[in-house]
């Protein structure tokens, strides 16, 4: 399950290049000493890490309660046909509008956002990735699905920040070279992440179906301690 997290990360990150990429490539680094400049990236994504990390501790924790009421398998289903309903159909859903608080709250975190590409302070870098993960992007609400299939809050943050982690390679070269994959290689790999996100649900459900397939769909376990009628 994990390694979907890192595919998500790897692959999704050519998506999120188109919003995130103009920020990673605006951070004000010391391009003159390149040790600096190199802690200072290092520093934008611990701060992107850390956001994705809390992200992801909460759903895992939201996660948990399902798996203690006994609904981890059918929320597995749930989370896989979602993803697969989001590749099929993205029209429909790219219609589903913001409440009015979380939009001002997106628009709050813009602003907060713009105003430390400003400075050039040495926490500057963790706040803007720290900021920058808080931006609403179509790959970090599947693996959101994701962290929230997961058992607890510390495998939901684990899950976020290895999604976070695959990110890194590409950004780190945004931040370098700005924003190097349009044309053809860009396109190719925009056609193969849907591919990949549906097969990815595809493992999701047969995750929460319990065929008894070894490490793609293990038979589920039964707590015989809690299904034991109480002595009266």
């Amino acid at each position: 399950m994990f390694l979907s997290a890192i595919l998500f990360g790897l692959l999704g990150s050519f998506h999120c290049v188109g919003m995130c990429g103009p920020i990673a490539f605006m951070l004000p680094i010391d391009r003159q000493n390149t040790t600096k400049a190199f802690f200072q990236i290092l520093s934008y994504h611990l701060g992107r890490l850390f956001t994705y990390s809390l992200i992801g501790l909460l759903f895992g924790f939201l996660g948990k309660g399902f798996y203690f009421f006994g609904f981890q398998q059918q929320l597995s289903i749930i989370v896989g046909v979602s993803m697969i309903l989001l590749v099929l159909f993205p029209k429909f859903f790219s219609n589903v509008n913001f409440s009015k608080s979380i939009s001002k709250l997106i628009f709050k975190v813009k602003n907060a956002l713009g105003k430390e590409l400003k400075k050039k302070r040495n926490d500057t870098f963790f706040t803007i990735g720290f900021l920058n993960g808080f931006l609403p992007c179509g790959l970090v609400y599947m693996a959101v699905f994701g962290a929230l299939a997961t058992t607890n809050a510390f495998s939901g943050s684990l899950y976020m920040f290895l999604f976070g982690l695959g990110t890194i390679p590409l950004m780190t070269a945004v931040v370098y070279l700005g924003n190097f994959t349009k044309g053809t290689l860009r396109k190719k790999i925009q056609k193969v992440i849907p591919i990949v996100v549906v097969l990815i649900g595809i493992m999701f459900v047969l995750r929460g179906l319990g065929l008894g397939i070894p490490y793609v769909s293990p038979a589920p376990v039964v707590d015989f301690v809690s299904n034991n009628s109480s002595c009266h």
